[in-house]
């Protein structure tokens, strides 16, 4: 499909996006483009740091994102657009989001990292999900009007996480505790959801590395959960809980299988009715395929 006269969005894609996270990338570069709008990916990039410095007088923990929040600055400048950023990963999207809150409820930081870093960043950058720039820009209801695969047969439990939502009162995207988006995404491209408890529960994130078994049975507990009220497939908008969900799963009651983890916009891609071969689907743990295909949903084979 041809981009030229689409919307064209800045974009940071994060280093996971464009290591192990290809599919997510891909998917939703692809849905992008059929909703009419482009992922302009920022020229120069560096890593987010992976996450928010835990102590506030960190303030060189916070150069990594503030380079990336100056490059957007920057490309928006270049290329006459609003000042803003979107992201995909919930680790870029918490890290840039906080550094941003950051300097506006402290000034004297950007100051200080301005100096260190002998740049000048103005403070212009507004933080977005993908998530929420299809809600609050694009719209779920016109999302919706898109929608050309009746998705209704998957049963699919949202899971959030998190780093998409967390501590609310600096990301601000929804009620970090009974949040809706995805609900609400899912509901816009026809799904059928499934609401459980431990949406909002942490995953294990990086114990994995450190405590892995700890991790496993944190992870097992959700997907046990989603599974008992009824869900067939997780979806999520962070690679690490796709990766800790993915790989830790070793339940022995309703998703003694294994439950598919996807990222929404894998999803999105087999409602707007693109190929999905490019989404490394092999690449999963639990193959989302058997599953997708047995609810009569059209499902790509990646080509040998």
């Amino acid at each position: 499909m041809s981009s030229e006269g689409n919307i064209r969005v800045p974009y940071y894609p994060g280093c996971t996006l464009k290591t192990k996270a290809q599919g997510f990338e891909r998917s939703a570069m692809e849905c992008s483009e059929a909703l009419g709008f482009v992922l302009d990916e920022l020229k120069d990039w560096n890593c987010c740091g992976a996450s928010f410095p835990l102590t506030k007088d960190n303030l060189m923990g916070l150069a990594g994102p503030t380079n990336v929040l100056i490059e957007a600055e920057k490309h928006c400048q270049e290329h006459n657009v609003a000042p803003s950023v979107v992201t995909l990963c919930s680790f870029c999207y918490n890290t840039l989001k906080r550094t941003s809150h950051a300097f506006k409820e402290d000034p004297s930081k950007r100051t200080t990292l301005n100096a260190f870093l002998e740049r000048d960043y103005q403070g212009t950058i507004k933080v977005e999900h993908y998530l929420e720039y299809l809600r609050d820009t694009y719209g779920f209801d016109k999302l919706a009007e898109q929608v050309k695969v009746d998705m209704s047969s998957i049963r699919v439990a949202p899971y959030y996480g998190c780093l998409l939502l967390k501590p609310g009162k600096e990301i601000g995207l929804d009620d970090p505790e009974e949040p809706t988006i995805l609900h609400d995404f899912l509901d816009a491209i026809g799904v059928t959801v499934v609401d459980f408890p431990a949406q909002v529960d942490c995953c294990g994130s990086y114990l994995v590395m450190r405590e892995p078994e700890k991790a496993m049975n944190l992870s097992s507990g959700i997907l046990d959960e989603a599974g008992e009220y009824g869900a067939q497939a997780l979806v999520t908008a962070c690679p690490l809980c796709q990766s800790n969900l993915d790989k830790c799963q070793r339940s022995k009651t309703s998703t003694k299988d294994g439950l598919p983890v996807l990222y929404f916009t894998q999803l999105l891609a087999m409602a707007l009715g693109l190929s999905t071969e490019n989404h490394q689907f092999e690449d999963h743990q639990i193959d989302p395929r058997p599953v997708i295909t047995a609810c009569g949903i059209g499902c790509s084979e990646k080509s040998e």
